[in-house]
């Protein structure tokens, strides 16, 4: 499709990271009522990059867009975008971000050319330049045949095209997706993702928050997990994957009945794994493999021993769910942060 873009004449340039963020703090209440919802969290987006932010709900996410875009203030710590403090220079801040809620925030009593006409006059275009932008996004984003059809009558993924197009009217150096693709349907994600990929080629400096593991996985080139307001994991997805936890080992069984025997008969005694730590879905058993290999022969061994028919087995590096699973909702009170640092 390709998406050129339209730079904020303030926009800066070079190597720096675009977001700064700097143990960051925000807690709601006082006393005994008070409740932290960030404990100090650190991060950092180059131009061109995306971080996925993950978590929980209630982790933080939320409030922490709410006060990179200067909706809301910080309790301490900083933040910066392009070197501009979101408290201090929140005024210069705005115009270098923009942001995509989750629900979208396009008019659906106007047409969708008249709502990127409204927007484009918003961030100060004359009556004609923003006539022509809104011409040129509704063709980069596929949506000249309905230009001037009430978005009432849009799909769900006609909205969401036309929302992120409202907020390239100036293309930011910031841009806040906040779980862009929920409720769409496969081909509207698909769709979405790659308009995102060309956002980012382009230049542009991402923060998407994000429930889905595979759209995480496929978008960003850092990921964050949150856990009560803290930074639990940071890296890459194949860093994540490949360097986090341990193994896991897959087997697939002939019934449920032998998987279940597997898992409370066979298995444990075998590898000296206690069977909460074995997981049987259908007819397959799967359990954290420490020895790696090993222990994909050993349970192998057990298995035939005891007459039980494995139909496929596979050893792998834990999933992102995996590792989202086992992080994301431990008690907030014991969270360690970590990194995934690369080999």
């Amino acid at each position: 499709m390709g998406i050129p873009l339209r730079r904020s004449p303030s926009a800066g340039h070079g190597a720096d990271p675009v977001l700064v963020v700097e143990d960051l703090h925000k807690s709601f209440g006082k006393a005994a009522s008070r409740k932290d919802v960030l404990r100090g969290l650190s991060l950092t987006i180059p131009a061109g990059s995306i971080l996925a932010l993950l978590g929980a709900n209630g982790a933080g996410k939320t409030t922490l867009v709410n006060i990179l875009s200067t909706l809301m203030l910080p309790s301490t710590g900083s933040a910066s975008v392009d070197g501009h403090d979101v408290v201090r220079d929140a005024r210069t801040v705005r115009e270098l971000i923009s942001l995509t809620g989750q629900f979208a925030a396009v008019d659906a009593e106007l047409t969708g050319r008249e709502n990127l006409i409204y927007f484009a006059r918003l961030r100060g275009l004359t009556s004609t330049a923003a006539r022509s932008r809104a011409d040129e996004l509704l063709a980069q984003f596929r949506l000249t045949e309905a230009a001037r059809q009430l978005v009432a009558s849009y799909s769900g993924g006609m909205r969401r095209r036309l929302d992120i197009a409202a907020s390239l009217i100036v293309t930011p150096r910031l841009l806040f997706l906040d779980e862009p693709t929920t409720g769409l349907d496969p081909l509207s994600r698909r769709e979405l993702w790659e308009m995102v990929e060309e956002l980012r080629d382009a230049g542009v400096a991402i923060l998407l928050t994000t429930q889905y593991l595979d759209e995480a996985e496929r978008l960003a080139d850092t990921i964050v997990l949150l856990r009560g307001g803290r930074s639990v994991l940071e890296g890459s997805p194949v860093q994540i994957r490949t360097q986090f936890g341990t193994q896991v080992c897959r087997l697939e069984l002939d019934s449920p009945a032998e998987a279940a025997r597997a898992r409370t008969d066979v298995l444990p005694a075998a590898l000296g794994i206690a069977p909460g730590s074995f997981t049987i879905e259908g007819l397959g058993a799967s359990f954290p493999a420490a020895r790696g290999a090993d222990d994909l022969t050993a349970a192998l061994d057990a298995l035939r021993e005891a007459g039980i028919t494995v139909n496929s087995a596979q050893l792998s590096a834990p999933s992102l769910d995996d590792i989202f699973l086992e992080l994301a909702f431990e008690n907030a009170d014991t969270a360690t942060p970590g990194t995934a640092d690369a080999p």
